[in-house]
This record gives C-alpha cells, sequence and structure tokens, in this order.
C-alpha cells in the first residue's frame, strides 16, 4: 500500500514540526511580516508662545506645512531645482466660493496685533 520511501518522506517533515525546536528564530515572510508603525499624530514643530508652527500631515515629505497662528495664513514647503526650498501660499475656500489667504473665522482685529487667533472666535 505505502512504500516505505513515501512513508518516510511524509513522517520526517511532520516530526520535525512537531518536535523540532521551537525557539528557533527566522524570518516571517507573507502575512506573518510584522506591520509597520503608523504614527496617528504628527507633533509640531514650534516654541511656546511663537507665532509661526511647522508640521506634518501624513508620511509624506510633501505634505509639510508652515501655520501663522496669529492670522491663520497657511504655507505649504515647496522645491524646485532651480529655487531650492521655499514657501508657496495655501488659499481657503470661502463660504462664497471665492478664495483668500485667511479662512473667514479669523475676525479682522486679531490681524497683526500679537494675538492668537482661536478657534471660538
Amino acid at each position: 500500500m505505502w512504500s516505505k520511501k513515501r512513508l518516510l518522506l511524509i513522517l520526517l517533515p511532520v516530526t520535525l514540526l512537531l518536535f523540532g525546536r521551537g525557539d528557533c528564530f527566522c524570518q516571517p515572510i507573507g502575512i506573518m511580516s510584522p506591520k509597520a508603525q503608523n504614527i496617528t499624530e504628527y507633533t509640531p514643530l514650534s516654541c511656546p508662545g511663537g507665532r509661526f508652527v511647522f508640521g506634518q500631515v501624513s508620511d509624506s515629505s510633501k505634505d509639510q506645512y508652515m501655520l501663522d497662528t496669529w492670522t491663520g495664513r497657511l504655507w505649504r514647503l515647496s522645491e524646485s531645482g532651480e529655487v531650492g526650498k521655499y514657501l508657496s501660499p495655501v488659499p481657503y475656500k470661502l463660504r462664497d466660493g471665492k478664495y483668500g489667504p485667511i479662512p473667514e473665522d479669523v475676525g479682522q482685529d486679531h490681524k497683526g496685533k500679537g494675538q492668537r487667533a482661536s478657534k471660538g472666535e
């Protein structure tokens, strides 16, 4: 029925799996690979009481921004071969469909007075 070779070919791997060393360290492959760490929150680069805050919103280096905390203006860090790194303004879409340099919620009295723009004002 079963030849000795065939029986040996089946029993040898099964025996090694069941009684082999369980403490060997192998590189996991396929679905057993370790998952990459996800950073859920990027901390901004700023100093306490500082006017400008640099932040990154994703893993991409193209998602780096500078925020003016007094006026609400936003710039994206861009790069070109001729100029190098530079800041390009990011416009806000206003309620009337037009675009502006600052969000509508920032009142006119906050501009240039050294106060921070807050969410509730």
